[in-house]
């Protein structure tokens, strides 16, 4: 490299001068070639792209083609004065005008009387206004007529990045051309071309990470490549890219992926910590976590990822590697994850926390089991269960043929029995026999019926004496139940309930109950729960002792979680 006192950076040093040296839009200067060739040259020309992609560099190789002194070819010649004079921009013919800074109406209206005066010297005079789209409502219509018909020796040449503001009058009077973003690949091979005419020792690997931080942008990978090359001079580390750059190491993303399908939660944490130590932006590195990702997903789903990725071969083969065995639903189940995370940090106080989350759970999934697998377990069910015995509630109906266990698998069910006709019983029987009242339940159903509101508190009531013109009920002392219904209002209604229900006059007592009180019958709401907690362990135990489902359990290795009758 130069060691004198005038640097020139690598954008403007090695700036393509002729349409063979354009990298990655070969269709713009195909098209542009053919049209000089053919004489089919037309008076506007609006280049659009992303920045950094080459529109004011093509921009200068056409006006050199125009107006070179060997005649308009498809190819400059870059030796006679007047292409060294628009390479230098010193040409009094070619005007660069800069959009941005020259965008009022008076601006233009220079531009349109200078463009009535023919060349000095050159075979055209050229206009090239970059980031046109900065340029007013005036200047626009200003510029309009000239542009519609403009002098046989001028021709307009745009540049810029948003298309989509310009006016579509001026659109419709120019000829567009879209600049593409530049691939990986090739801004690799343009900085491995540059490393070695000015003797620069670097990787491969290096030189990736200095492409991909162009973004498709060759401008802005050359001004990454001359801000390692201030620092370490003609010799390139891996270590001082990643440093000097701030891009993503690589090897981390590769470090934690590993760790995830290995389910090793300790090195995964680890190399959070590891980012969050170097102090990548937490959110940066998960969407670089997810690129890397996909690029996983996608080798392992088509069989020529080259086609589709942005990747330098070494990069690839690297990917390659690390993908190994990993089927992509394995893949696709973990992206989920991330993708759910990024969401997430973009509102969150602690990214690092949301991070941590979503690799540890990516980290701990469970296998999914192919779904072959599974009916060739519901086979094997199938046959052991056509020979073994009904459930215990199952008696009386015909045993289910295969077909039948098809549509609708075993499960734990019992129709709720039927209580035998209740005997005309006025006795109170006691918590501890655990006997039922008959007549006290009819009332209560009855109460139900008829004052929902007053039922539904007498179910946690106990009968302490039922007889003929007599009804005596108890509640917990200090209970909700006992201070709602003890007012004179409850009782009037209990006691015009019980007439009706009895036919005859009926005195109603409401007593408390002392906890301490041992001999005191259940109340329907108890009797209620300790029979559905019988009826559960009864259940639970037939499950679980039922052939066919501890064959189930066997063939799939699961476990009984829950009960239901249907």
């Amino acid at each position: 490299m130069s060691n004198g006192t005038h640097y020139e950076v690598l954008a403007r040093k090695y700036r393509p001068q002729t349409f063979s040296e354009l990298i990655g839009q070969e269709h713009v200067s195909r098209t542009l070639q053919n049209a000089i060739d053919s004489g089919r040259i037309a008076h506007a020309f609006l280049f659009s792209g992303a920045r950094g992609v080459g529109k004011t560099s093509t921009a200068r190789i056409l006006a050199k083609t125009l107006n070179c002194e060997r005649g308009v070819s498809h190819e400059p010649c870059n030796i006679c004065p007047l292409c060294i004079e628009i390479t230098r921009g010193s040409s009094t013919d070619v005007f660069e005008i800069d959009g941005a800074s020259n965008t009022g109406v008076d601006d233009i209206r220079e531009l349109r009387d200078n463009a009535k005066y023919l060349p000095s010297h050159s075979r055209y005079k050229i206009f090239i206004i970059d980031e046109v789209h900065m340029l007013s409502t005036n200047a626009f219509n200003a510029l309009l007529k000239t542009l519609e018909e403009p002098p046989e020796h001028v021709k307009f040449i745009f540049a810029t990045t948003e298309p989509h503001k310009l006016p579509i009058t001026i659109l419709s009077r120019c000829q567009r051309f879209d600049f593409k973003r530049v691939p990986l690949a090739k801004i690799v091979a343009r900085l491995r071309f540059i490393a070695e005419a000015e003797m620069i020792t670097v990787s491969d690997a290096a030189l990736a990470l200095i492409a991909r931080k162009g973004d498709g942008s060759m401008r802005d990978a050359l001004t990454a490549f001359d801000q390692v090359l201030a620092c370490c001079g003609n010799s390139v580390t891996d270590e001082d890219v990643v440093t000097l750059i701030g891009a993503v190491d690589r090897r981390l993303l590769a470090s934690i992926s590993a760790s995830v399908f290995c389910n090793d939660t300790q090195s995964v944490l680890a190399d959070v910590k590891k980012v969050d130590e170097v102090g990548y932006h937490l959110r940066q590195f998960c969407q670089e976590l997810i690129e890397h990702f996909r690029h996983l997903l996608i080798i392992r789903s088509v069989q020529k990822p080259e086609e589709i990725l942005d990747l330098s071969q070494p990069e690839l083969d690297e990917l390659k590697r690390q993908a190994g065995s990993i089927t992509a639903q394995d893949i696709q189940r973990r992206l989920t994850l991330l993708l759910k995370a990024d969401t997430e940090m973009a509102f969150a106080s602690f990214p690092r926390l949301v991070l941590e989350m979503a690799l540890l759970k990516a980290a701990t999934l469970e296998p999914v089991v192919p779904i072959l697998e599974l009916l060739d377990k519901l086979k094997a069910m199938e046959t052991s269960a056509v020979h073994t015995p009904a459930l215990p509630w199952d008696a009386g109906r015909t045993a289910p043929t295969a077909e039948q266990h098809r549509r609708e698998p075993p499960r734990a069910a019992q129709q709720p029995q039927q209580p035998p006709p209740p005997p005309p019983v006025t006795t109170v029987a006691s918590k501890n026999a655990n006997s039922s009242v008959p007549a006290w339940e009819r009332f209560v159903a009855f109460a139900n019926e008829r004052r929902p509101a007053v039922g539904s508190v007498l179910e946690h009531g106990s009968p302490l004496k039922q007889e003929a013109g007599l009804m005596e009920v108890g509640f917990p002392t200090g209970s909700y139940y006992l201070s709602s219904i003890q007012d004179a209002d409850s009782i009037a209604e209990i006691k015009a309930l019980a007439e009706e229900f009895t036919g005859q006059e009926t005195v109603i007592r409401i007593k408390p109950i002392p906890q301490t009180m041992d001999d005191v019958p259940l109340s329907l709401a108890e009797k209620k729960k300790s029979d559905h907690e019988q009826r559960q362990e009864d259940l639970k135990r037939e499950v679980a002792e039922h052939p066919v489902i501890k064959e189930a359990l066997r063939i799939f290795g699961g476990a009984i979680t829950d009960i239901r009758e249907a």
